[in-house]
């Protein structure tokens, strides 16, 4: 089954930045493919899959798999099980990485994924003591593995554990992605080491990030994103969050982002900016 990527740079999921505004322009600066953040089969929300996403859902058992892929299949490029995800959230609930020790559990989810669609069907995890036991266990039901290596402890701080990914890239049978600290700098080197990198946080607020990986000639500012989300009738805290992010590589952008915290609509927003 041929990878639907238009070249090895992938934009990762993130919650809340990966709205549709926001993945539409990375994938216009050049993204092979972008994900979705986290998405839950029993969600009621409206889904905006105009870039044809590759989708992740995060769940801790199978109800609704089915009847969501259903629905959505034709939408998306692939599909995605989270089981990456370290915030308080996940461990409230159970998913994401707390999901890790229990086999049983991953491999209905996974078997239910796979039954439910011809498309692809990856699984992003981290660094724990059972990543080499889901790693075996997604070669029976996924087309690629994503690996994160820091702990769930570590969070998105501290140093990426490269050769416990190396180690992941060795036994695995199916593609590996690599994601964590991926920057304009290292991910050509990443990418002799692994099929293919995710940029994350280096691209919140720089979808050309993406153009400078793929020598392509664009730039954005929040001028672009805002007119996306005009069309998708974002609320305005998506907004406001959004150009917080976009004004970070601005000169200044302590003091304005100051400024911006303290506005109350669009209107005083981009007079702010």
């Amino acid at each position: 089954m041929k990878f639907p990527f238009r070249n090895k740079y992938l934009l990762a999921p993130m919650e809340e930045v990966n709205d549709v505004a926001f993945r539409l322009l990375c994938k216009k600066a050049g993204a092979g493919l972008t994900y979705t953040g986290m998405i839950n089969p029993l969600t009621q929300q409206k889904i905006h899959l105009d870039d044809k996403p590759a989708l992740q859902l995060f769940c801790t058992n199978t109800k609704g798999i089915k009847e969501f892929v259903k629905k959505y299949d034709k939408k998306v490029c692939l599909w995605d099980f989270n089981l990456g995800c370290p915030a308080k959230t996940a461990r409230k609930h159970g998913f994401g990485v707390f999901l890790h020790h229990d086999m049983k559990t991953i491999e209905k989810i996974l078997k239910t994924i796979r039954e439910s669609t011809k498309k692809l069907v990856t699984i992003k995890i981290r660094k724990s003591r059972y990543a080499l036991k889901i790693t075996k266990l997604a070669e029976k039901y996924c087309d690629a593995i994503c690996i994160h290596p820091r702990t769930q402890k570590q969070g998105y701080s501290g140093e990426s554990d490269l050769k416990f990914a190396e180690k992941i890239k060795k036994q695995a049978k199916i593609p590996v992605i690599y994601s964590g600290n991926v920057t304009e700098k290292n991910a050509d080197l990443l990418l002799k080491k692994f099929d293919y990198v995710m940029i994350g946080r280096k691209a919140i607020g720089n979808p050309e990030i993406f153009a400078k990986l793929t020598n392509k000639k664009i730039m954005f500012d929040f001028k672009d994103y805002l007119k996306l989300a005009g069309k998708y009738d974002f609320p305005f805290r998506q907004i406001k969050f959004q150009a917080m992010n976009f004004t970070k590589r601005k000169r200044g952008a302590r003091k304005l982002r100051l400024k911006i915290s303290r506005v109350k609509n669009l209107k005083e927003l981009m007079s702010c900016l």
